[in-house]
């Protein structure tokens, strides 16, 4: 016997007893909007009565090829007579027919993803006795043309612009707007309009159901219309608007559709009916006022539909015969912002001057919109300031932190890749780092385009308003620096076809050429690029975004049940340090010392590495402390009294070398232009020992700590700039200043060992020559599963650990992140391999890394400090789990990250309370 409950009823019986069996803690059973009808029906609003089949009846119904569990019709059926009894009428009764709508209803909201059926057990019977019934044709054709039309193209799949298309004909030859103005005769016409198409496009072998006489016809036995009706509402849980949306918003497609059989409201029985969509607050901008919309003589597609020009909601009063049902939704408003505490969406219909809700969820609203409804409901003492933070969802933030499109404007995609760095913006093309230098140095805004970016691209970078890269993924070098910088970036556009020598695109699949010069407009935030300069909004930060990001600080911040879960950034220079202080930052979590290689004094540091003679490499070593001291002067003094990690050299050595194919072509250039030896043999040299250092895989290869093994100067100079600016900040200008140096891709302890020892005698000697006493931690950077896997045996000799995800993820995973995300990894989610992009949202596996590492280490060493630097320290899904079960101290991300980051981090704060 099947025990399980697929039905739940809800409404009233027929004496007006309430028997609603769902409550609104239901989600997962009911759905967002059949829990929402349940709890609407228990406080007393006035609810047509009906009921919901479980999500988990769709996720059985699906999964077992479109076939119904055992006992589901069954119960299905029942449920369709008590339902009746309740209303004192029945499906397809010739007299007095019971007309219900058929609704998805998800667990999460997802609005206008999935179907819905109207007017639902019309028949050419039942509408001959509704008419009897009402004594109006009029809204009974309109019901039937609008019930065939809908059944037509939710349920059987025709396509609407057929039904549209004969709508439109009989609205010109009548001569009249609107579809509410033709007469009931000419409605009763589309009816049978309707019904011919419809028996034109079913395929009879595939329903044989709707088989009569060997042709097809419009169902006439309303329980087949529900099957039907119900089975298709199933199936979209799965069609391609609602997967993309749940991937979008990170909703599970395991959680199934619930389906909301309910007896119909009308708003469409003339001059005193109508129907609409309000919110209990304005979800634009928060402000307490009335927000939506309403038609007269309409039902619910209509509002949507922009079929016809809506009614704003405060105008409803001014309508005789509907002020008292604005009176009773006024009323309402009330009632479910004090029973949910939250902003409202609400549908509902008048049938003839009575008011009935349809449903009510939490409205969607924009991040301004939920700072303010927030702030102010916890003014009114509607909610706690806990409550208040848990509404505002992270990653709505970056709406206030970047430009964006302005979305009122109409434009069509020229392309689309990956939304690498949130933001909108407008600018002339460029190809190289150059001429973005030199055009934004005169005035004009540009746009970078590139096949991908690399070091060498930082100046251009800077210069220029907005990145895009054909090739690359979300963590490529021009995504990681983009973010950094909080310039908007499209990685992966893969229908740009970049000649950067001849100074144009090719755009896949069209006859289009971009050219230096053309002004495109790019979203980083939707990876989308448009033709022309498009206009932006420009996000402010607000009062109520300080307010709340506070709660969010003292939060996250308090001792008690965990330790404080705290908030750094990756910063290179003093403005990004300056920019995070003003974000909130409490310290810098990572600091690129590579970053400060670039540029022009790429030079400085190729001629160390290539040179042969020993003075020319001295004096280079001498200009690259000397300006790394002048560097770290300048952090340290920017972030007085805060913890700075500076983390060694660790870049493939191949960065900071020239491109051996670009020199060999300049080699051979130079040649057939008949330059002289001497020069000649200085590039052939050059290219010599360039290629002498080439490697089969430098990400893998000299870099990190190695990197200081085969060039033991370069760590020396760098512990001597970083003691030499602190010491120097101490003794002249009496300031604090905080630095921590952090050893890059360690594997084995024995090198975390040496090179603490490298560094503590560098700092002993900076101490004496300047009199002051230095107190620099000294810590590792985790990013190898050996390492994690040792973390006990380095433990002890190391005061901090941080985890750079990024590497440990490609290492954990033996995924290339760039090569992975450009070109595999869209695949392996869309054939859902991976439920989510590991360089996004932290695996898993990579976690228990992370945890087990945070483990052993405290038990070697209590009283060390852990933090993540990697990306996934600025995603609010990652930045729960390496609080809650990795057991980090901190997180740090990129400046225009941080108030994400402290939001995120108070999250994570209040889910283990």
């Amino acid at each position: 016997m099947n025990d399980v409950k697929r039905v739940y009823r809800f409404g009233a019986d027929a004496a007006g007893n309430d028997v609603t069996e769902g409550r609104s803690s239901m989600n997962y059973v009911l759905g967002g909007k059949g829990a929402n009808l349940a709890e609407m029906c228990r406080i007393g609003l006035p609810v047509p009565g009906g009921f919901t089949i479980t999500c988990q009846t769709c996720t059985d119904y699906t999964s077992a090829g479109d076939t119904w569990p055992e006992g589901a019709l069954d119960e299905i059926a029942d449920a369709v007579q008590d339902l009746e009894a309740r209303m004192v009428k029945r499906l397809g009764d010739p007299t007095d027919p019971l007309l219900v709508s058929v609704r998805s209803g998800a667990p999460f909201s997802m609005p206008g993803m999935m179907d819905t059926v109207l007017n639902l057990g019309l028949t050419d019977a039942s509408a001959q006795g509704l008419i009897t019934q009402t004594a109006d044709e009029h809204f009974v054709w309109d019901s039937y043309r609008r019930f065939i039309q809908m059944f037509s193209n939710v349920v059987m799949g025709i396509d609407a612009d057929l039904f549209e298309n004969a709508l439109t004909e009989k609205r010109l030859m009548a001569g009249v707007r609107t579809d509410s103005e033709l007469s009931a005769s000419t409605l009763h016409e589309l009816v049978e309009e309707f019904k011919q198409i419809f028996c034109s496009h079913v395929d009879p072998k595939a329903h044989p159901e709707l088989v009569q006489e060997g042709r097809v016809v419009f169902p006439q036995d309303p329980k087949v219309q529900l099957k039907l009706a119900i089975e298709a509402v199933f199936g979209s849980w799965m069609n391609e608007r609602a997967s993309i949306y749940r991937k979008q918003h990170g909703i599970s497609d395991s959680l199934g559709t619930a389906v909301n059989v309910q007896a119909m409201a009308y708003g469409n029985k003339g001059e005193s009916s109508a129907t609409g969509v309000a919110f209990t607050r304005n979800p634009a901008t928060g402000e307490r006022e009335r927000y939506g919309d309403f038609l007269v003589n309409a039902q619910g597609e209509d509002v949507v539909a922009g079929i016809r020009n809506t009614e704003p909601i405060q105008d409803m009063a001014t309508y005789p015969a509907l002020a008292q049902a604005a009176e009773d939704l006024e009323r309402i408003f009330v009632i479910l912002e004090n029973h949910y505490h939250d902003m409202c969406d609400i549908e509902f219909t008048i049938e003839q001057g009575k008011l009935w809700m349809l449903q009510t969820r939490s409205g969607k609203r924009t991040a301004r919109a939920a700072l303010r409804i927030a702030i102010e409901m916890v003014e009114e003492g509607l909610i706690d300031r806990e409550t208040a933070v848990k509404r505002i969802d992270p990653s709505q933030l970056d709406q206030l932190l970047h430009p964006q499109l302005d979305t009122t404007a109409s434009f069509e995609v020229l392309a689309r890749g990956l939304n690498a760095s949130p933001g909108a913006a407008v600018g002339e093309i460029v190809f190289s780092s150059d001429d973005a230098v030199k055009r934004s140095n005169e005035g004009h805004p540009v746009i970078l385009v590139r096949w991908e970016t690399n070091p060498d691209d930082l100046k251009g970078m800077v210069a220029a308003e907005g990145i895009l890269t054909s090739h690359g993924g979300k963590t490529s070098h021009a995504a990681v620096i983009a973010r950094g910088m909080g310039t908007p970036c499209v990685c992966g556009v893969e229908a740009f076809h970049i000649d950067a020598k001849a100074k144009e695109v090719r755009i896949d699949g069209s006859d289009m050429v971009l050219h230096e010069g053309d002004l495109i407009s790019i979203d980083g935030g939707e990876g989308i690029v448009v033709l022309g300069a498009m206009p932006l909004t420009r996000a402010e930060l607000t009062g109520d975004l300080e307010t709340v990001l506070g709660w969010a600080d003292e939060i996250r911040l308090q001792e008690g049940g965990s330790h404080p879960y705290h908030v750094r950034v990756n910063a290179d220079n003093p403005d990004d340090a300056a920019l995070a202080l003003d974000f909130g930052a409490e310290a810098i979590g990572l600091c690129r010392t590579e970053h400060m290689f670039l540029g022009e004094r790429k030079n400085i540091i190729q001629t160390y590495i290539l040179s042969d003679e020993v003075q020319e490499r001295s004096r280079a070593l001498e200009e690259l402390l000397r300006v790394q001291t002048s560097d770290f002067v300048e952090m340290f003094r920017t972030m007085d009294r805060r913890d700075v990690v500076v983390r060694l050299i660790d870049p493939p050595l191949h960065e900071f070398l020239d491109d051996p194919r670009e020199l060999a072509v300049a080699l051979a250039r130079r040649e057939a232009e008949g330059a002289p030896q001497d020069e000649l043999s200085l590039l052939r040299a050059r290219l010599r020992r360039i290629d002498a250092m080439a490697e089969s895989n430098p990400m893998l290869g000299l870099r990190g700590v190695r990197l200081s093994f085969a060039f033991p100067d370069l760590p020396l100079m760098q512990v001597r700039a970083i003691a030499t600016a602190a010491a120097t900040l101490i003794r002249d200008e009496g300031l604090s200043p905080r630095p921590e140096i952090m050893v890059p891709l360690v594997s084995v302890a024995s090198e975390h060992i040496q090179m603490r020892s490298i560094a503590e005698r560098v700092i002993q000697e900076v101490e004496s020559a300047f009199g002051v006493s230095l107190d620099i931690p000294i810590g590792t950077m985790l990013e190898l599963p050996r390492a994690c896997l040792t973390a006990d045996e380095i433990a002890p000799h190391a005061d901090f650990f941080c985890f750079g995800t990024n590497d440990l993820t490609q290492t954990t995973f033996g995924f290339s992140r760039d090569d992975a995300e450009a070109k595999f990894i869209p695949a392996y989610l869309h054939q859902k391999l991976l439920t989510a992009n590991p360089f996004e949202t932290i695996d898993s596996a990579v976690l228990d890394f992370v945890r087990m590492a945070v483990s052993k280490a405290r038990a070697a060493h209590p009283g060390m400090t852990f933090g993540v630097c990697g990306e996934h320290g600025g995603d609010p899904a990652s930045i729960s789990q390496l609080f809650n079960i990795a057991g980090v101290d901190y997180v740090s991300c990129s400046p225009y990250r941080v108030p994400v980051a402290r939001l995120a981090a108070a999250h994570a704060k209040l889910a283990i309370r």
